[in-house]
């Protein structure tokens, strides 16, 4: 009796003592050979809907491995499989080659004379595998053997649904892993749409958000007024894991320096005269967030001092607190403004520029990527003509993006979007003309006027022959002639608009005002 606890409860502690089963199987080897013949153990499942067992397992005394087998079982011994418990629970086999089940498993193996004996798996009155001890030569076991082998089952059962379940959860790991880059690259191509110009004028900025967003990093947004730094830092944190909880957005400059503090970092009651009520401030708010301190060079130096604190302790103070208050925050800052020369003038702080500026992304003015102005424009007329309940989308008069894309655009995106909803409100619902916005801007030397055209025989270049000479003429034979060289691609590597140096939507857009069909209108 004691040698069958003593069996019974090391053989469980080693089946049981590693999640990887084939490991387990090894251990539990090193144990069993002191006790029977054994020089190999295999464990295997049963497959109903094939007929086969499958080798989940092997363990020799070199080792284990886990490489997976299936041996086909002949249609007249699945009885024996699918009805286990009308035979008994261990059988020995003191000849494998007279075997009519292991035999098949012999010679897969290509096993040489030996015994084998076999305690089937029944749970739920159901047969799922085997565990078989393999001893080399003929008549190895006896009795004695088989009643020790008959207290493997429970324990063996218990091992098998852990290893499973394990092997499940990795298995959903992975598909969770894979889900989430996948969803990681849709919200960055979701992201790419939202962004106009991410494609091509801010490409190299949205490389960089790709790359930072993942991070805890600080980012700095240099750039002028309305270039776009909050949408960056929306991308940013959208894009990283906290896209979950809160973006708090700080106007550093909207702020009365009498009121920034306790907006910040929030206040205790009664901290100053009218404080009836404790207030969170901005920085707690954003916990496990993102906050965006928004033209962080408008800081005064005291906030600036506090604000360096947050960087290297993680923790805040309230106004009237005396105690600190753990954070958990990405901070993401912008400013219009020199930050170099507000350190040297000892406007700003050193140490904290550089802890702000640890990864640093410049986005370029609308004037440097004229290229993104076209799609801009169409972008800023169907959103507002939206938002003006427009019953529907206006256009562009002929010969007005052309002068769209020659402004600087001194106020950037936020100037586009300004003068388009302008445009669209003065074009009563027809064309939108800019007209009275282009006069207005001629008197300011913003616009070049229109140079008048010169009669035919005026002009120099006149030689009595029109016919093909206009420019849109030949700039319409140039794209056809592009057009029919890539097969009529406009986007990506080797396309049209790559090849001709501009922008797709730029190019869409000058193929409608020629009248050349492409895409879906071609093919109509």
């Amino acid at each position: 009796m004691g040698n069958r606890d003593g069996f019974f409860r090391e053989f469980t502690l080693r089946i049981c003592g590693s999640l990887n089963i084939a490991e387990a199987l090894w251990k539990s080897l090193l144990y069993v050979r002191k006790v029977i013949p054994a020089d190999e153990l295999v464990l295997t499942a049963y497959d109903q809907e094939l007929g086969a067992l499958e080798i989940i397992a092997r363990a020799d005394e070199k080792g284990f491995t886990a490489i997976p087998h299936r041996v086909q079982m002949q249609p007249h011994i699945w009885n024996e499989f699918e009805n286990a418990e009308s035979y008994p629970p261990v059988r020995i086999c003191n000849d494998v080659a007279k075997d009519h089940i292991i035999g098949e498993v012999a010679r897969h193996f290509n096993w040489p004379d030996c015994s084998v004996i076999v305690a089937r798996l029944i749970i739920e009155h159901k047969y799922i595998g085997s565990i078989i001890a393999r001893a080399d030569g003929k008549g190895r076991y006896g009795k004695e053997d088989g009643d020790l082998w008959t207290l493997v089952n429970e324990p063996l059962a218990i091992a098998l649904d852990n290893s499973r379940q394990y092997l499940e959860l990795l298995k959903l790991k992975d598909i969770l892993a894979d889900d989430n880059r996948y969803l990681y690259d849709q919200l960055r191509k979701d992201i790419g749409a939202r962004i106009v110009g991410a494609s091509f004028g801010l490409r190299g900025v949205m490389d960089q958000v790709y790359k930072v967003a993942p991070l805890t990093s600080p980012v700095l947004l240099l750039g002028e007024t309305g270039s776009g730094k909050g949408i960056i830092a929306n991308a940013i944190h959208d894009l990283s894991p906290r896209n979950n909880n809160p973006l708090i957005t700080v106007s550093c400059g909207a702020v009365p320096e009498s009121l920034i503090d306790s907006e910040l970092f929030g206040h205790e009651k009664g901290a100053f005269t009218g404080a009836l009520t404790e207030r969170i401030g901005r920085f707690e708010r954003a916990d496990k967030g993102t906050i965006f301190l928004d033209e962080v060079g408008e800081l005064p130096l005291n906030i600036q001092a506090r604000l360096l604190r947050v960087l290297q302790e993680k923790e805040i103070e309230r106004v009237g607190g005396s105690r600190p208050i753990k954070v958990d925050i990405r901070i993401i800052s912008a400013t219009h403004r020199n930050l170099e020369k507000l350190v040297s003038e000892g406007a700003f702080r050193e140490d904290l520029y550089y802890r702000l500026g640890v990864y640093p992304i410049r986005i370029p003015p609308l004037r440097e990527r004229r290229g993104d102005i076209p799609a801009l424009v169409e972008h800023f007329i169907e959103r507002k003509s939206h938002e003006l309940n427009l019953r529907s989308i206006p256009t562009l008069a002929p010969g007005v993006m052309d002068r769209l894309v020659q402004y600087d655009w001194p106020g950037n995106v936020r100037e586009a979007a300004n003068v388009i909803e302008r445009a669209i409100i003065q074009s009563d619902g027809k064309h939108v003309t800019f007209d009275d916005i282009v006069e207005r801007e001629v008197l300011h030397g913003v616009f070049p006027r229109k140079a008048e055209a010169l009669p035919p025989e005026a002009d120099p270049a006149f030689s009595g022959k029109r016919e093909g000479l206009r420019l849109d003429e030949v700039a319409a034979r140039h794209i056809r002639h592009v057009m029919e060289m890539t097969g009529g691609k406009i986007e990506g590597k080797n396309g049209t608009a790559s090849i001709l140096g501009v922008n797709p939507a730029t190019l869409r857009y000058r193929m409608r005002k020629l009248r050349i069909p492409f895409g879906r209108s071609k093919r109509d």
